[in-house]
């Protein structure tokens, strides 16, 4: 029998309430698919009065590829802040491996990511694969390894 009390999608409201990223660190609008213990699919609208563009290039601003992977983290926290009795833990970086990215982001883009649980260890450590699209082209990719710190 199908749950349809599931919840798939998150308002940018609801991921505040799950994450402790305020400004100018909060870079995921809206969670528009979520599938418990297995990816959740985020957005982020990137437009030209992002702080970072003031002094990235301001001549052709392009958004910092650390920002990027930092999005897709935030779309991972979700997915580990909602596995069973994880709710109000706090997973930060371990380590990324496998980075490729293929196309700059510019103002005026929504970056569209989707990050899969790959392991989940000991209630501790996990490693996921996300990967970010702007216009059916692709990105970014990317492995990440989070840690949960007590």
């Amino acid at each position: 029998m199908e749950n349809s009390s599931i919840k798939t999608t998150f308002t940018v409201q609801e991921i505040q309430e799950l994450l402790p990223h305020r400004y100018p660190f909060a870079l995921v609008d809206r969670i528009i698919d979520y599938v418990p213990e297995k990816k959740a699919v985020g957005i982020k609208n990137v437009t030209i009065n992002e702080q970072f563009f003031m002094g990235h290039i301001p001549a052709r601003p392009i958004m910092p590829g650390v920002l990027i992977i930092e999005s897709m983290a935030q779309v991972g926290g979700v997915i580990l802040i909602l596995l069973p009795e994880m709710k109000g833990q706090f997973f930060a970086f371990a380590g990324i491996d496998k980075v490729r990215f293929r196309l700059p982001v510019v103002p005026g883009d929504q970056l569209v990511m989707t990050v899969e649980l790959l392991t989940f260890k000991r209630n501790r450590i996990a490693k996921m694969k996300g990967q970010g699209v702007v216009d059916k082209q692709v990105v970014v990719e990317a492995e990440m390894l989070f840690s949960r710190i007590d």
